[in-house]
């Protein structure tokens, strides 16, 4: 996996199909510097080539999950080349969100504290959420003058509805754990030292499960929030003919008409 200071790669030690990758920037609150950026894009094309991993837990070192771009560099960039200074959206903002969608297992984001703009985009490309109590939330773009980026125009707006995305983005107010989970951003709040645990609980739990059956549903459920019906009544019957013949569907068919558990095996 990648060796970078700047992320952590790890394997749970109950189940090491789960993987745990840690942005490792705990003096910043894991801001996006590019260092860290490059690391994580290398991570998710690593992680989704690994073939041995059946669910990912993503979260932050330290106090703070990710407090999105760091700003300190982003003037930088902005007094040296302004031309080139949103660069970065293209070349590792909307990989990430890519990698993290596309990656063929869950993703469980471990919200372990303050989740601000391009941090709050990654963790709604994510498919569950954990969050610290006490934990704060933001979108931050146009307190600095900006619009969304990291897929977070379509992602909240899935997760909200329109006006509430509406809302969020052109008021810049933030929001607590409760309000997020209140709203359907986050599964559960816990007490802070129980994050990263319970997200480990949730990922091994859905590394047990039929993760190609898996990877369907998660391409199904982001194509079908803006696909017309027809579209998506095509793409459940083409999703349901490439598992048929897998052994996760038939072995379950037979467990049930057995009436035992089914074991999944991811094929």
């Amino acid at each position: 996996m990648t060796d970078s200071p700047a992320v952590g790669v790890t394997r749970d030690d109950l189940d090491p199909a789960v993987a745990v990758l840690t942005l490792q920037a705990p003096a910043r609150y894991n801001a996006l510097t590019v260092e860290l950026k490059d690391a994580l894009v290398a991570a998710l094309r690593e992680l989704g080539e690994a073939g041995d991993v059946r669910a990912l837990v993503l979260t932050g070192a330290g106090k703070a999950f990710c407090v999105g771009q760091d700003l300190g560099e982003h003037a930088t960039a902005l007094r040296d080349d302004p031309g080139s200074a949103f660069d970065t959206v293209t070349a590792h903002y909307n990989p990430v969100v890519r990698g993290l969608t596309g990656l063929p297992f869950p993703v469980v984001a471990a919200i372990n504290g303050p989740c601000v703009g391009a941090g709050l985009g990654f963790a709604l490309a994510c498919d569950l959420r954990v969050v610290a109590a006490g934990t704060s939330f933001s979108t931050a773009f146009t307190g600095v003058g900006l619009t969304a980026d990291s897929g977070l125009s379509a992602s909240l707006a899935h997760a909200v509805g329109v006006s509430r995305a509406l809302e969020l983005l052109l008021l810049n107010e933030s929001f607590s754990a409760e309000d997020a989970q209140a709203w359907g951003l986050v599964r559960s709040v816990v007490p802070a030292g129980e994050v990263l645990p319970a997200a480990l609980e949730l990922a091994r739990r859905l590394a047990s499960g039929p993760t190609r059956a898996y990877a369907e549903v998660r391409r199904a459920v982001r194509e079908g929030a803006v696909a017309p019906l027809e579209q998506v009544l095509a793409a459940e019957a083409a999703a349901q003919a490439r598992l048929a013949g897998t052994t996760d569907h038939v072995q379950a068919v037979a467990a049930f008409l057995d009436k035992r558990r089914p074991t999944f095996e991811g094929r």
